[in-house]
């Protein structure tokens, strides 16, 4: 899921947009992890879609007509809900197995080590699993 801190950076929003249409290439994390390593020089932003190896018409199209922000915006709230409300957050649920949607049983939020994700994984797995809600999440 994107969250662009957007408090932080001005330009996060547009660097997930930019992201995205790379994900549309097939190049999402080449272009993720160029855009953090270079988060001074974001602009102009089709100087990054060649060296990740993009086709940079396709590329600036994408990124000029915005059809990647409503994805984003929903990402955003959904995090909204699960009250991750920085990154890394990492959430845990159970799938529902006759829809794709999810329910988030726990929230971890920040950096964390392996021995805090088993612990988690642990405590849930030894819950019952309850019927799953309406208000369920993707």
């Amino acid at each position: 899921m994107d969250m662009p801190l957007e408090s932080i950076h001005k330009l996060a929003f547009k660097a997930a947009e930019a992201a995205n249409c790379a994900g549309e290439q097939g190049k999402y994390w080449e272009m993720h992890d160029r855009l953090f390593a270079n988060q001074k020089a974001f602009e102009p932003w089709n100087a990054h879609a060649e060296p990740v190896g993009l086709d940079v018409a396709a590329f600036e199209q994408c990124l000029t007509s915005g059809k990647s922000a409503p994805e984003i915006r929903r990402d955003m709230a959904e995090a909204g809900k699960a009250a991750a409300t920085g990154t890394p957050a990492f959430l845990l649920g159970r799938t529902d197995p006759k829809s794709s949607k999810m329910k988030i049983l726990a929230v971890l939020r920040g950096a964390r080590v392996f021995p805090d994700f088993k612990a988690e994984i642990d405590r849930l797995l030894a819950e019952p699993e309850k019927p799953q809600a309406d208000g369920a999440t993707k």
